[in-house]
């Protein structure tokens, strides 16, 4: 499957999901958390995660968001820094 996301703050690259987090995970909720992680919403993530990955995107670091499924299921949503791929992942994962 492939995705294109546009309107953004940064280019996703290849969009991929470990095979635990896509058996485990709703669809909707990668796709939601996804989502939210290209808009700069980086979820549950403390004050200094948070200005961490505003200063990514102005230097090129690695982007990194946190989540958390109404059934309290924990991913993580990872660009890496040259921007050339995304990885939707469970916290245990990392």
């Amino acid at each position: 499957m492939t995705v294109i996301i546009t309107g953004g703050k940064f280019p996703t690259g290849d969009i991929v999901i470990t095979r635990r987090a896509d058996a485990e995970l709703p669809r909707l909720e990668a796709f939601m958390g996804l989502l939210r992680h290209v808009s700069g919403d980086w979820g549950v993530l403390d004050d200094h995660d948070r200005k961490q990955n505003e200063a990514a995107l102005e230097h090129g670091f690695q982007l990194f968001s946190r989540y958390v499924t109404p059934t309290g299921t924990k991913f993580y949503v990872i660009t890496e820094h040259d921007r050339s791929v995304t990885t939707i992942l469970l916290a245990e994962e990392y």
